[in-house]
């Protein structure tokens, strides 16, 4: 395994969770129409003829739900839908919504046909959960004033509206939350033709000379995700103008991506650890998540949420009823013999 080079911060240069400091730049490179969206065609083509239907109706477009992997564009998804209705969005996020109060609050505010955006929604409480199902069937909010025997119950329409929920964890939804979105897509991960086609529009809005072969380098590295490709046009962007020529070449972007420890198959070095704990220090599994949690120094959801995705999109690791299992292109990966069992394909 190569040694790690860079810094603190190039070890999370595949993390597809957004950064802090990264907010205004991806406001910045977000697509504002149907138009300027790359990838995930049959979703889009979808949701312009929905978009255009509630809009000629006069109508607030059913509650929408986005599920899939982070940094594939479900955000950015909402923002477009608002700006092709001309309605206002209002933003929150699951864990941001601790009382009912915080949600009525934003529910009071909005108008006819906005837009209200819920990020993480599957890690609403189950207080705030029910809370909000009278006001996506029948657009109403149901309070109760006082306790005890004074107690009374206050019922306040709400204008019609739109919710969109954003989620990563399909299956931490409840089946009622999730029935009550009637129309609801999942984003996939995007082809490298695609993330070279958000290169080039990042490039040139960000002033960066990025060659063809040098986007789509970092593209076939970017596993498949456009927040991570432009992060990595970002740090590529340091190494071109300070140990390059200022241009993003194939060559430069080969070697600094392995610099920041990201090699050929767009894997960084917690990948591959995962990989190799299960298969030196359980055998290839199965082996619990836990464990390998444990084993690692990880967070169990960091590991679901950002690694396991994209090796299980890879074929590389497998889920069993006992656990997780590496597959027999993991072992031929580390240049392994694979246990019989895997070789031969029993746990496809």
């Amino acid at each position: 395994m190569a040694r790690r080079t860079g810094s603190d911060d190039d070890a999370h240069a595949l993390d597809p969770a957004l950064a802090s400091d990264e907010q205004r730049l991806e406001a910045s490179l977000r697509p504002r129409t149907f138009e300027e969206y790359v990838g995930q065609g049959k979703v889009v083509e979808k949701l312009k003829v929905y978009v255009k239907a509630a809009k000629a109706r006069g109508e607030a477009l059913d509650h929408c739900l986005f599920s899939g992997p982070p940094g594939l564009g479900k955000t950015s998804l909402a923002h477009i839908i608002t700006a092709e209705l001309g309605v206002a969005l209002h933003v929150t996020s699951g864990p941001a919504l601790e009382k009912k109060g915080d949600l009525a609050g934003f529910l009071t505010n909005l108008a006819p046909r906005d837009v209200l955006f819920i990020d993480e929604i599957h890690r609403l409480s189950a207080a705030i959960e029910e809370y909000l199902y009278p006001a996506m069937e029948d657009f109403r909010l149901d309070i109760t004033i006082d306790s005890g025997p004074a107690a009374r119950a206050m019922k306040i329409d709400l204008p019609p509206f739109t919710l969109i929920g954003a989620t990563t964890r399909t299956g931490l939804l409840t089946s009622p939350l999730r029935d009550r979105f009637q129309i609801q897509e999942r984003l996939d991960y995007y082809t490298p033709a695609d993330l070279e086609r958000i290169l080039t529009r990042s490039a040139r809005i960000l002033h960066v000379k990025l060659d063809d072969e040098g986007g789509r380098e970092i593209a076939r590295r970017s596993r498949g995700t456009p927040r991570i490709a432009n992060r990595l046009l970002r740090r590529l962007r340091d190494f071109a103008e300070v140990e390059g020529t200022g241009v993003i070449t194939r060559s430069l972007a080969d070697t600094a991506l392995r610099r920041l420890d990201i090699d050929p198959s767009g894997l960084d070095q917690m990948d591959r650890r995962i990989l190799l704990s299960i298969i030196e220090k359980f055998s290839g599994g199965p082996v619990g998540v836990e464990t390998i949690a444990a084993a690692v120094g990880e967070e169990r959801d960091t590991i679901e949420d950002v690694y396991e995705p994209y090796l299980l999109q890879e074929g590389l690791l497998t889920r069993t009823p006992r656990g997780r299992v590496a597959t027999a292109r993991a072992w031929e990966y580390f240049g392994k013999i694979a246990p019989r069992s895997t070789s031969q394909g029993d746990l496809f």
